[in-house]
């Protein structure tokens, strides 16, 4: 019975049909090799983030001298490179802006410029950060009703924008991670009793891919 049905099956019967069945493995090998190349390093998958867990203790309106925000936020951000084969290497910062009715609050490094991450890998940032006048100058009339608003219900919606710029294994492409991470958070003040509602891991929103990315 052949092994190939290529017209190699009936070889190695003889030194001449050995050969031409060593040639073929041969190529079947380079094939299965560039095949593999190319899935590897070919394409690439932007990577997973997740806020697995937040907490807000604080979070209070300051309208003296200029609009403001007092807040104390912990929370943990994961990022998975899905990618089989290539690490990333951060090529800028990367950083998470705190949002609150759409105007930035505060701006937070998450990880170093030159930090690597291997090939499907998990890393877990833990956040804590807290100002007791972060500014928002641009938080308007509109921004302190919607605050008001939210503060009656002691849930805030903040969203956390992930930010930077990447470079794969192999790759020449500079690919920027732009990712939106809405959260609905329950106010709890230092002393009191945790929510009833336990926070639900949030998986964040990424752009588009550019172009190669």
């Amino acid at each position: 019975m052949g092994v190939f049905d290529d017209g190699c099956g009936d070889c190695c019967y003889n030194w001449r049909d050995f050969c031409w069945c060593l040639l073929c493995i041969g190529i079947l090998l380079v094939i299965a090799l560039i095949v593999v190349l190319v899935v590897a390093f070919g394409f690439v998958l932007q990577p997973t983030i997740t806020v697995d867990d937040a907490s807000l203790t604080r979070l209070a309106l300051v309208t003296t001298p200029t609009a403001a925000l007092a807040y104390n936020l912990t929370l943990t951000l994961t990022v998975r490179n899905r990618n089989w084969a290539m690490s990333m290497k951060n090529v800028e910062p990367l950083e998470a802006k705190y949002k609150f009715d759409g105007q930035q609050f505060e701006r937070i490094q998450v990880a170093d410029k030159g930090e690597k991450h291997g090939a499907k890998k998990t890393r877990v940032y833990r956040l804590s950060s807290g100002n007791d006048a972060a500014a928002v100058p641009t938080l308007g009339n509109a921004g302190v009703a919607e605050f008001k608003k939210e503060n009656g219900t002691g849930t805030f919606e903040v969203e956390v924008a992930v930010t930077g710029k990447v470079k794969y294994t192999a790759r020449v492409t500079k690919c920027e991670i732009k990712a939106k991470c809405p959260l609905k958070l329950q106010l709890v003040p230092p002393g009191q009793a945790p929510p009833a509602v336990v926070f639900q891991k949030v998986k964040c929103k990424l752009d588009k891919a550019e172009k190669n990315c």
